[in-house]
């Protein structure tokens, strides 16, 4: 009996040294596993190197202004983080502040009495962009500052003929300009462009160019513009 009991109880302590074996194998299995995932969202920064291997972009641009409406295309390269260069062509209309447009109650259509030319206006610039507050802000919102400068054309058509008709009937005239802005880009995907860029154009023309036969030549086809960009970067 005291042989029996003897072997009961080394077969008791076999069985829960087993036990307890297994358990700590379970525990560093698991263990195993959670630092495997831990490392796993360590080494997700890498895909910050593909997001900083996007220099370029290219895309295009809506302008709103007093003066009207345009449209333009820009190619941009980063050469840091912080800093980029780009180049940027666009066309917009350039109206007088004096003008005064009235519909004509019979056809519909809107005209503004005295006015002699239009303006279309056409620059051709090289600029410079920094970014702001670059380890400060999340990525998904980088403001920065920008300037730029070129020459620019003054296409003037007349205004008593039919839009298009008078397009073939215009001049150009040349003049140099330049902008400072304030934007920012929108997005923490870097492969698609989405910003907003509020612009002051400098854009003189010393001699002056007749808008209307009441008020003096027009001299400044600049002034404040709001740019919207789309585009894309590789």
């Amino acid at each position: 009996m005291k042989r029996k009991r003897l072997y009961g109880k080394i077969f008791a302590v076999i069985v829960l040294c087993s036990i307890a074996s297994l358990t700590s194998a379970q525990d560093l299995s698991k263990q195993s596993h959670d630092s495997t995932i831990v490392f796993g969202t360590i080494q997700a920064p890498q895909g910050q190197t593909v997001i900083n291997t996007m220099k370029n972009s290219w895309g295009v641009n809506l302008l709103v202004s007093t003066g009207g409406f345009g449209m333009g295309t820009f190619y941009r390269h980063e050469y840091s983080d912080d800093f980029a260069g780009f180049i940027d062509f666009s066309i917009c209309e350039a109206s007088d502040d004096n003008e005064k447009n009235y519909i004509d109650p019979y056809t519909g259509q809107t005209y503004t009495p005295g006015e002699v030319n239009r303006f279309l206006v056409l620059p051709v610039f090289v600029g410079i962009e920094q970014r702001l507050f670059a380890d400060d802000i999340l990525d998904n919102f980088r403001p920065y500052v920008t300037a730029a400068a070129g020459p620019t054309m003054i296409y003037v058509f007349p205004y008593n003929q039919e839009y298009f008709s008078a397009l073939g009937n215009g001049q150009a005239k040349y003049t140099a300009g330049g902008y400072i802005g304030f934007g920012a880009y929108f997005g923490s995907e870097r492969t698609n462009v989405l910003g907003m860029n509020i612009r002051y154009y400098y854009i003189p023309y010393p001699g002056g160019l007749q808008s209307l036969s009441y008020v003096p030549s027009k001299t400044q086809f600049g002034g404040f513009f709001i740019s919207l960009s789309f585009g894309t970067a590789w």
